[in-house]
């Protein structure tokens, strides 16, 4: 396949990579640094003034391309374990969809599976079928899309009871609906190492791309910069690009909890910083 010379995507930011930062801020400079795309955290939003808030990104000249709900499971998980009840986290998604898809139509909303109750995974997935399904017609009915995400091993029993594309993908295909698809996190999957070959299956399945690279976690939210660490940006993104993704790629840096937090530093230059590497993996391969 022909490829273009330039990077194909769309750079974004995810707003948890600039943590440190208020949801004001993050509009602010994201686009002084010309960035186009932002990717919406609830959990920057204020409830009293989300609307507001959200109207600032158009104002701004950006586009809501894709969402991290504040509840992206229907169980309980370690980083988001309230509400208890199924009920009221499928509520919960419900309303941040109600709040964010007038402002970003067509965008993608993150999901995960949850880890699997008292170690039944199988249990886990009948369910994240279930709940997609009905999460599903949430998404319809607003004009937008879910993109459920595996994660990497080190969030087994935590956050996840898939970790490789083509457990999601399988997943994918028995919920069965056209606006349920993944999201492929370099971090998460590049371990995977039939990720290339998996992709190449994907086809229209692959609804959002993000990036960060790897080092062994010192925390439960340790990403480091693209170019810094293993990870084979440049190849995974050929790969995404040749499975007909043409979404944009999102920076998703977590940086909590560590002597040497890449929230400590210059954000600004972190985020063009990463854009430039990204640039570059493309480029290089």
């Amino acid at each position: 396949m022909s490829r273009p010379s330039e990077l194909p995507f769309a750079y974004g930011v995810n707003q948890y990579t600039t943590l440190p930062w208020s949801f004001e801020e993050d509009v602010e400079h994201y686009a002084g640094a010309g960035i186009g795309v932002i990717e919406v955290c609830q959990d920057k939003l204020h409830p009293d003034r989300a609307k507001a808030q959200l109207d600032l990104i158009a104002q701004a000249g950006l586009t809501i391309r894709s969402v991290q709900p504040s509840v992206r499971a229907m169980v309980p998980s370690a980083g988001q374990p309230e509400p208890k009840g199924r009920e009221e986290r499928l509520e919960a998604f419900r309303r941040c969809v109600e709040l964010v898809a007038p402002y970003a139509p067509g965008a993608v909303f993150v999901t995960n599976t949850g880890p699997a109750p008292k170690g039944d995974m199988a249990e886990a997935l009948r369910q994240t079928v279930v709940d997609h399904r009905e999460l599903s017609a949430v998404a319809e009915a607003h004009g937008v899309r879910i993109a459920l995400e595996p994660l990497n091993p080190v969030s087994l029993n935590q956050e996840t009871a898939i970790w490789t594309l083509r457990q999601g993908l399988d997943l994918v295909a028995d919920i069965g609906r056209a606006d349920v698809g993944i999201c492929v996190d370099t971090w998460n999957l590049w371990q995977d190492d039939r990720l290339v070959a998996g992709l190449q299956d994907a086809g229209d399945r692959v609804f959002l791309l993000q990036v960060s690279d790897w080092r062994t976690p010192r925390s439960g939210a340790d990403r480091r910069s693209v170019g810094t660490g293993p990870i084979p940006t440049g190849r995974l993104l050929h790969a995404v690009y040749d499975a007909g993704y043409r979404g944009p790629c999102v920076l998703e840096i977590f940086s909590s909890g560590v002597p040497d937090s890449l929230y400590d530093t210059d954000l600004d230059r972190l985020i063009r910083d990463n854009r430039t590497a990204v640039e570059q993996a493309w480029a290089t391969g």
